[in-house]
């Protein structure tokens, strides 16, 4: 029917039906001749329920409705556009459909500042009235979404020493997809302790971060975090909050921290750039050693998760890779941003801006075929390899015939890119001169490839030099000189040994150990090197130990190095003076001259210095003897009697000059010799006035008296000789003595009565010269005593006569008229003096000999200076009877 009515119009239908099968293969060459499209443009906010109304496309076109036939309405792409839009055919009016529009999930690529916009082609027929219309929807944001922390809990590090107003960013910032005002605005601490407070910066593309500021001292060791909650407010109204736990940690100082040498790095790279490719190399520097110079590097928060996938970081090299392929379709650029972490350090932040490229022929890219042994990227090279060692062969490929490419190498190191002469487009990278471990450990070579047309391709490679054993360990000293005092406690600590090595890993392990001249008592830890003493050391044994250690590497073959070690051992005052006898005995003549020296006692200490000097005292004694300090003379301070004490014992303390003092004592015993220097004493008769009755009848033979003398020396000095040097009144030779006993005898007859007189002469043996005594004995011949006086007067003329009674040291005696005649023994006596005079050298050559084989001296010395005390008692004892028989007569 509608054909029939209109002939005409259903030979154009078909043309149209044509045109708009061709539409969407080549719209234009079927619109050509129609009126230009027209474009429509509606607002509305995000969220709408279903069925709102958005626009009417017929009224704002201006139809007229009332046309035969009727409009027609309809959606060019109604997969895509129904989703989020209705329309009615009829009336071309737009309503909301059944899906709400998400104004954050339509437009989720773009940038902010970018409108929102839902795009729509709408026919109108039948083909008499076609037209196409633009419709575009400008989707206007809400406050919708609240803002939101990537994470619940954010962990923020604070160094201790941080100053005050010092600032920290949040890295971790709220993300509200809401634009504008609707987005976040402020953040605010929900507990700042008094110590923090919050601050918002905006940086130059819109973004607020978070900076925590200190405002009050921190101390760790008072107080080591703080947990409080973060709030993110946005603009809305009411506004929206967001909420994380915001966790601070203080931390030790570390006073230096990461920093990138470049805050942001602009890449350019082709659509069609394949996977695994190097697109930048983060470098990131910390003066720090140690665990305190490890950086990491890591994408921030803020990087989306997919764009994580798509450019794969290495956290250790901060080598940035293609991990996946690009489409070039849904971006032109992404926004890497990296942290690079040390300990206890504040993140560096840097930039890298990724430029996608489309291309439609391939760049020139570069293939590398390595010859030293390679890993992700990472070439590793011994260093013990010589000059000019290959690394890789590249080749240059995709290269169009009237395009030339520069490959050249930029990059510190030893080494070169060089065009390889036997092949077109491969160069050779190789050493120019050997590696050194130990003054630089790796290389960051770029490869750079230049085309004719402008196009530059970078290739990243890292050069790592492999360590080996080529340095020994080396002491800090080659010669330790150490001190320590004897008597130490056993396992005493002397010093630790030091020594480095330049190498790397075991083969910079050092291990110490003994030579094989240390003496057994010497221990060393292999591994701290602490040198110990495992005994106690004795000075006054060994003083001073000299020995090699020894510095050994793990490496293969093993290096070392040799160091001297000088033990001194200090004196400690352990040793008391010693003498050199047990006691000590002198042999000392009397009389000898005061301040002379009698002996020497010698006293030694094992011990050095200040104590092994050593002074000695008497501690009885000092009022007659002194000793000479520094010799150790036994002195004494007057002439010596031995009359008077014939014995002497002293004892001698040594002490000496350590802290506190150590002392020794000896007994000394000084012995005095007898000289002879005491003439005879004689006991009986006690006078020269006395006299005895000699009856006439007596008969020859008989003993008469007894001249008794002593003698208060010793030896031959105090053995006596009788004789008779003058005779007065009766016949000569009527009496004789014995020269022995001073036994008087008659020797004739007497026929004359009266008195008769004899001088006695008591004389010693001793040496040099004899001493001697005189005294006169007189013999009345009688029958009896009658007239006492007569006889008294007798003896008083006797005394005027001259009789030789001089002093002991006179010499002999030569008055009167008869001379005195040598006794008539002398030559007997002059033997024996000599007899005894060797004997008595005997003798004391033997008791020097028993001294110092220190057998029994004591008891001996006792006994030699007992023996003349009982002859003076035995002596004593005969005076005493003399005298009874004196008085009986």
């Amino acid at each position: 029917m509608f054909n029939s009515r209109h002939p005409r119009l259903s030979k154009r239908g078909r043309i149209w039906g044509l045109c708009i099968l061709l539409l969407y293969t080549n719209p234009l060459s079927c619109l050509a001749n129609f009126s230009q499209a027209k474009e429509l443009i509606y607002k509305i906010k995000e969220g709408l329920p279903r069925g709102t109304f958005i626009g009417a496309i017929g009224v704002d076109l201006n139809l007229d409705f009332s046309v035969d036939p009727p409009f027609i309405f309809s959606l060019a792409q109604k997969k895509v556009s129904e989703q989020y839009v209705n329309l009615n055919n009829t009336t071309g009016e737009l309503y909301t459909s059944a899906t709400e529009i998400d104004r954050e999930t339509l437009c989720a690529d773009n940038l902010e500042g970018q409108g929102c916009v839902l795009s729509l082609d709408v026919f109108v027929l039948p083909q008499q009235y076609f037209q196409l219309v633009k419709v575009k929807i400008l989707i206007e944001d809400v406050n919708d979404n609240r803002p939101k922390f990537p994470t619940d809990e954010i962990a923020m590090s604070v160094p201790e020493n941080a100053p005050i107003n010092a600032r920290y960013a949040v890295e971790q910032s709220a993300v509200d997809p809401d634009l504008g005002p609707h987005g976040v605005q402020t953040y605010w601490l929900v507990n700042d302790f008094g110590m923090f407070t919050l601050d918002v910066e905006e940086n130059e593309g819109g973004e607020l971060t978070p900076f925590l500021i200190v405002t009050e001292a921190l101390d760790r060791e008072t107080q080591a975090e703080y947990i409080t909650d973060i709030i993110a407010e946005d603009g809305g109204t009411p506004p929206l909050l967001g909420a994380a736990t915001l966790k601070i940690v203080i931390t030790d100082v570390n006073d230096n921290c990461p920093q990138f040498k470049e805050s942001q790095i602009n890449v350019t790279l082709h659509g069609n750039t394949t996977k695994g490719v190097h697109l930048a190399r983060l470098h990131a520097f910390d003066p720090d050693l140690g665990a305190n110079a490890q950086i990491s590097y890591a994408y921030s928060e803020r990087v989306p998760r997919d764009t994580r996938s798509l450019f794969h970081l290495d956290k250790i090299t901060g080598v940035i890779k293609l991990a996946g392929k690009i489409d070039t379709g849904t971006a032109t650029f992404y926004k890497l941003t990296v942290l690079a972490t040390g300990p206890g350090c504040i993140p560096a932040v840097a930039t890298v801006i990724v430029h996608i490229i489309k291309v439609v022929t391939g760049p020139p890219t570069l293939i590398p075929r390595y010859i030293a042994p390679e890993k992700d990227g990472v070439v590793t090279i011994k260093e013990s390899e010589p000059a000019f060692s290959p690394i890789a062969f590249f080749t240059v490929k995709n290269i169009d015939k009237n395009q030339r490419v520069d490959c050249y190498l930029e990059g510190p190191g030893p080494f070169r890119l060089s065009p390889y002469q036997l092949f077109k487009n491969e160069y050779l990278l190789e050493t120019t001169e050997p590696l050194d471990f130990e003054r630089t450990q790796e290389y960051d070579l770029i490869l750079v490839a230049n085309s004719t047309r402008g196009i530059v391709i970078k290739t990243f490679l890292k050069v790592q030099v492999l360590d080996e054993n080529d340095n020994a360990p080396v002491f800090q000293q080659s010669l330790l000189e150490i001190s320590v005092e004897e008597n130490n406690p056993p396992n005493t600590f002397l010093t630790q040994l030091q020594a480095s090595d330049q190498d790397s890993e075991s083969r910079g392990e050092v291990l110490y150990l003994l030579g094989g001249d240390a003496p057994g008592i010497f221990v060393v830890d292999r591994v701290t090197g602490i040198l110990t003493v495992a005994t106690s050391l004795d000075r006054e044994e060994k003083e001073t130990y000299r020995f090699i250690v020894r510095a050994v590497d793990q490496g293969t073959p093993r290096r070392e190095s040799i160091a001297t070690v000088v033990v001194t051992v200090q004196d400690r005052n352990d040793n008391s003076p010693r003498f050199i006898n047990k006691d000590f005995t002198f042999f000392v003549p009397e009389n000898f001259p005061g301040y002379g020296e009698i002996g020497v006692l010698s006293v030694t200490d094992a011990d050095a210095g200040e104590n092994g000097w050593v002074a000695l005292s008497i501690l009885n004694g000092s009022d007659i003897f002194m000793i000479d300090t520094g010799r150790g003379a036994l002195r004494a301070k007057t002439s010596l009697d031995r009359e008077q004490q014939g014995t002497y014992q002293l004892w001698i303390e040594a002490v000496d000059g350590g802290e506190p003092a150590l002392s020794s004592v000896t007994m000394v015993t000084v012995l005095l010799l007898d000289v002879n220097d005491n003439p005879p004493i004689v006991l009986f008769p006690q006078s020269n006035q006395s006299y005895m009755l000699v009856l006439p009848n007596t008969v020859p033979g008989t003993s008469i008296t007894e001249v008794y003398a002593v003698d208060k020396d010793t030896g031959m000095n105090a053995v006596i000789a009788y004789s008779i040097i003058k005779r007065k009144g009766g016949e000569p030779g009527s009496f004789a003595i014995d020269p022995e006993t001073g036994n008087i005898t008659l020797k004739r007859e007497l026929s004359n009565r009266g008195l008769y007189s004899l001088l006695v002469k008591v004389s010693d043996h001793g040496q040099p010269e004899p001493l001697y005594s005189t005294v006169m004995v007189n013999f009345f011949v009688n029958e009896t005593v009658s007239n006492e006086s007569y006889i008294q007067s007798l003896l008083t003329r006797e005394a005027d006569i001259e009789v030789e009674e001089r002093p002991w040291y006179i010499g002999q005696m030569a008055e009167g008229p008869e001379r005195y005649e040598p006794f008539p023994c002398q030559p007997v006596l002059i033997a024996l003096s000599v007899t005894c005079l060797g004997l008595f050298f005997l003798v004391v050559t033997l008791t020097s000999y028993i001294c110092c084989r220190r057998f029994k001296k004591n008891r001996m010395k006792r006994s030699e200076v007992e023996i003349p005390l009982k002859i003076q008692n035995d002596s004593m004892q005969v005076v005493n009877r003399k005298l009874r028989q004196i008085s009986n007569i």
